[in-house]
């Protein structure tokens, strides 16, 4: 049995501030015991402006934000889901999105490029996103060996695209971390129903930290960050406000769960490799 943590918070411009709180409620999940703490996606920046990701743009491999999670990870002995960091690209006007994890040693283990972009119009609250004007778009499935199982990456807008998951599944997965920023309007529509069915359908714990709360840019995200076991209950979850969730995670639960409902082994379709480029 392992220990595991989201963590929620609202991030803004500033990212030797949201660093400084990154730092305290990692901090605060060791103090708990989890032995993998997630971040939320965008944790280091939410700028005023959707270019102010790429004038902070890093290199692969290094810069101030990627040197702070592998620190913190070999601080506290503990695995990191980074978030999402924006890394350079070839246009100097994009960057990728890149969930990376890192082990306890700050050693980088995985690296995943968000996939799915944020593109919307949502008329309700008079929203718009258009996360491709200064976003890459991913094109690889990413799945890694922890001690904790077999994780693989998605982060926010991903969660309604069930295909990716069914190709993490097929690649022996058995945690989803999902890290998100989902707005308020969508959030309090579709947030819980959709960590939830990845979860059930796939028969996985999913790990759902969020950015939740008011931003010095006028944004407005949902939080309510969660662990939802394989057969979709919420073990913890954070309503609002930065902190952390933490829960265990059994992978003898798992397995049981899956010998005993094998939905996993009736599927009579399955999906073209080419269809995701992966």
């Amino acid at each position: 049995m392992s220990r595991v943590a989201a963590v929620q918070m609202a991030s803004g411009p500033n990212i030797s501030a949201n660093l400084i709180e990154a730092e305290r409620l990692i901090g605060l999940a060791a103090e708990h015991g989890a032995d993998l703490v997630v971040l939320p996606e965008n944790f280091a920046i939410m700028g005023l402006e959707e270019e102010d990701k790429v004038k902070c743009r890093e290199q692969d491999g290094e810069g101030p934000i990627q040197e702070f999670i592998s620190r913190q990870a070999a601080l506290h002995d503990v695995w990191i889901v980074g978030g999402t960091v924006p890394l350079s690209t070839d246009d100097p006007g994009k960057v990728y999105a890149a969930c990376m994890l890192y082990d306890g040693s700050g050693a980088r283990v995985a690296r995943y490029d968000k996939m799915h972009l944020f593109d919307v119009h949502i008329e309700a609250s008079m929203e718009s996103y258009t996360e491709s004007l200064t976003i890459l778009p991913g094109d690889e499935v990413v799945v890694a060996d922890t001690p904790f199982g077999r994780i693989g990456l998605a982060v926010c807008y991903d969660l309604r695209f069930p295909e990716l998951f069914r190709y993490m599944l097929d690649q022996g997965a058995e945690i989803f971390a999902v890290p998100s920023a989902f707005t308020a309007h969508t959030g309090k529509a579709h947030w819980e129903s959709l960590v939830r069915v990845r979860a059930i359908e796939n028969l996985c714990y999913v790990i759902a930290p969020a950015q939740g709360g008011y931003h010095i840019n006028g944004r407005e995200t949902f939080g309510d960050s969660m662990i939802v076991d394989p057969w979709g209950v919420v073990l913890e979850r954070l309503p609002n406000g930065a902190g952390v969730v933490v829960a265990d995670i059994d992978l003898e639960r798992l397995r049981g769960i899956r010998r005993g409902f094998p939905s996993i082994s009736h599927r009579r379709l399955q999906i073209a490799p080419s269809q995701t480029g992966a």
